[in-house]
């Protein structure tokens, strides 16, 4: 082997799907009385969820949390009980909705960011290898001609795994009044890329 390049190629593409994570907060006098009104606030939660079209299996609770809080130490204040979900949303033109559902739950409703996806990278990815070999074979018949040399077969291909530029996005949202438009939530875009590694032999 006597050419090593390495050929990178990206495909931008439409995310489809959503993460959302969401969950409740309560603060009560005692551990039992919060934990009992997460676990009430909750349930209140996933039934709207599940109102709103999201599947069983697309609603994951996500941590579960009780705990005091300190006026001055060791003088309790209330007790802290949260509980998280991570909600997924598969028609990502459906999200406001959603959104709204969860801040129209109560004020124990809170929201902390969204992730979007593609649900199918296998045809985006595909484009992105084609593109990256493409490239891995321009650069070494570059080399090759720089060399005065011919070039010759591929000897060795090996993918690297490198992240997609821009990873997906993630946002922190401030909790909004039931009564208040929610902001549109748009997917943008996100790169696919594939990085691969190509020998080549000289002819």
């Amino acid at each position: 082997m006597d050419i090593t390049v390495l050929g990178e190629g990206g495909v931008s593409a439409a995310p489809d799907m959503l993460r959302l994570h969401a969950g409740v907060e309560v603060r009560r006098a005692s551990a039992a009385e919060a934990f009992a009104a997460v676990r009430a606030a909750a349930a209140r939660l996933s039934q709207a969820l599940r109102a709103e079209g999201i599947a069983p299996e697309d609603l994951t609770t996500a941590d579960l949390s009780l705990g005091p809080e300190y006026e001055a130490y060791p003088k309790v204040s209330a007790y802290r009980a949260a509980q998280g979900f991570e909600v997924v949303v598969r028609d990502v033109t459906h999200a406001d909705q959603v959104i709204d559902t969860v801040a129209g739950t109560g004020e124990e409703a809170r929201l902390h960011g969204v992730t979007f996806e593609l649900s199918d990278q296998g045809a985006a990815l595909g484009e992105a290898r084609s593109r990256a070999f493409a490239d891995a074979a321009a650069k070494a018949a570059q080399y090759a001609g720089l060399a005065g040399r011919p070039l010759g077969p591929v000897v060795s291909v090996s993918e690297e795994h490198r992240p997609g530029l821009p990873v997906p996005m993630t946002r922190r949202m401030p909790m909004m009044a039931a009564e208040q438009a929610p902001p549109s939530v748009s997917p943008g875009r996100q790169t696919l890329m594939v990085v691969v590694r190509v020998g080549y032999d000289f002819a």
